[in-house]
């Protein structure tokens, strides 16, 4: 069982989750710059990973995976309305292309792609971050 985080723990590690987010971000467009797409389309992934995270703390949410983090975050802030059902599909779609980029062979992702990605991945982040 995980220790129980008083109020100022649970403050630093949102404040901490959405700097991981926003530094992974940063990451991505390193990597798109450089044509590492594959790589790019993970950590465009894991910025966003980092930020529902922060959301499920701070409502005090617990999630054990990804699949998990995923289904918590479709239910406590998509099927309530907190969060319009867009972004919803978006992280579904971001969570197969991450597993897909990182295990499927010969798919390669492309710049065109990734321009369509990386500004969604900003705007999920960033609506995120309002309810924070």
């Amino acid at each position: 069982m995980k220790q129980q985080l008083d109020e100022n723990s649970i403050q630093a590690l949102i404040k901490y989750r959405m700097q991981r987010a926003k530094e992974t971000l940063h990451e991505a467009d390193i990597l798109i710059a450089q044509h590492c797409f594959n790589a790019a389309v993970n950590r465009l992934y894991y910025a966003c990973y980092y930020a529902v995270i922060a959301l499920l703390v701070k409502n005090d949410i617990i999630a054990q995976t990804h699949q998990g983090v995923k289904q918590m975050f479709g239910l406590h802030f998509v099927a309530t309305g907190k969060i319009a059902n867009k972004y919803s599909h978006f992280y579904s779609q971001l969570f197969n292309d991450r597993i897909s980029g990182d295990y499927d062979d010969f798919l390669v992702f492309d710049e065109e792609q990734l321009n369509q990605i990386r500004p969604l991945a900003e705007d999920f982040i960033t609506t995120i971050e309002r309810l924070l």
